[in-house]
């Protein structure tokens, strides 16, 4: 049985815990969150063992327990040290929530104490296990639709709704060198745009050449928001292939979902037909319900097809990484993002941040501005 530790038991813990429990196959052994109160409000939420164990010092916890794997739901700015710290202590495989870490250096240093200690770093992307979001993937590599030559990704964010987080989850954020070290921080583009990052490198299987952004300053934010980006041909494509990305701010607008009040749209172009992804972070709402609203829309050869077949709730796409997770841990199947592959997403995400702070496009090859 895999014994699974989890350092921080705030909002993101109640969808990752989720693929945990009733598996036979592992044990969540102990808890750490600095006030120890909340991680046992979450022992009785999700009825866990009475026995487990609750740390107020990851380091400690690491320390004494013999772990096989280790969530890190920490702020960003923590988590180079956590992942460093479990890799010395022997813990063989690392999940940590995006983004990976706030600079190239951190990223490095992570995936070298890995590399030593032979610990397997995965980083946690929820969206890519997302059913649709598969589905989209899969008819992309069947060639369905031709040669993909632009995406479009549309960031719709509500001031209202979803469920509640805490202020002081909050509170970190403010601080600049907490959230990607530009001048007034990186909310936006390094937090929730990690996803949107993600995606546009991961759908074309292409690595990004260079990107430019621009990005405005509503009370704090750098939104709304717009990043352009052009891919790497490693491989024949019918024409040069770009990418858009837009964050759209709705500060009046409630979104109506079980989690944030997010939510994605993407759009594929390719030589055969054109791919439609409706919704990501609130799949599940009123709208999933839809029949005018399928997950999937596409257009090839003049005819209009949908798809609406899949789990139209956001925390499946949490299990099923999760369960990913430990079929890794058991040397079953590779981490879907390795720490090798994070860091390239990171260095995109981290060259439009630098973008949008000097005003002119940034080449990645070359690109190491580790501290912003």
């Amino acid at each position: 049985m895999l014994k699974v530790g989890i350092i921080g038991t705030g909002v993101i813990f109640d969808l990752n815990i989720l693929g945990y429990l009733n598996n036979k196959e592992v044990e969540i052994s102990c808890l750490c969150n600095r006030t120890k109160e909340k991680a046992r409000e979450k022992i009785k939420k999700f009825s866990l063992p009475n026995d487990t164990r609750i740390y107020s010092d990851y380091k400690e916890m690491l320390e004494k327990e013999e772990l096989d794997i280790v969530e890190i739901l920490l702020p960003h700015h923590l988590h180079a040290d956590a992942t460093i710290y479990s890799a010395k202590m022997g813990v063989k495989t690392i999940s940590v929530q995006k983004p990976m870490a706030l600079s190239l250096e951190e990223a490095d240093t992570m995936i070298e104490e890995c590399t030593k200690s032979g610990a397997i770093l995965s980083i946690y992307e929820n969206f890519l296990f997302a059913s649709h979001i598969l589905k989209a993937k899969e008819l992309i590599d069947s060639d369905y639709i031709g040669n993909p030559s632009s995406i479009r990704i549309k960031i719709a964010m509500g001031g209202k709704g979803g469920w509640k987080v805490p202020s002081g989850a909050n509170k970190w954020r403010e601080d600049p060198k907490m959230v990607g070290g530009a001048k007034t921080g990186s909310p936006v583009l390094l937090d929730n745009g990690w996803h949107a990052f993600t995606l546009a490198s991961w759908f074309f299987g292409e690595e990004i050449e260079k990107v430019f952004a621009k990005t405005g300053n509503f009370k704090g934010l750098d939104a709304p928001a717009y990043v352009m980006f052009k891919y790497k041909q490693s491989r024949d494509h019918l024409i040069p292939q770009y990418g858009h990305m837009e964050f759209s701010l709705m500060p009046e607008m409630e979104i109506p979902s079980n989690y944030y009040p997010t939510d994605e749209f993407i759009e594929i172009i390719a030589s055969r037909g054109i791919l439609k992804i409706n919704q990501g972070t609130s799949m599940g709402n009123t709208m999933s319900e839809s029949s005018v609203f399928p997950p999937i829309v596409l257009i090839r050869d003049g005819k209009v097809e949908t798809y609406d077949e899949f789990e139209k709730d956001w925390k499946q796409s949490f299990i099923d990484a999760t369960k990913h997770l430990i079929e890794v841990a058991k040397g079953n199947k590779v981490p879907i993002l390795s720490g090798e592959q994070a860091k390239k997403i990171l260095k995109f995400n981290l060259a439009a941040i630098k973008s949008s702070e000097m005003g002119k496009e940034i080449v990645l090859n070359g690109f190491s501005s580790n501290k912003l």
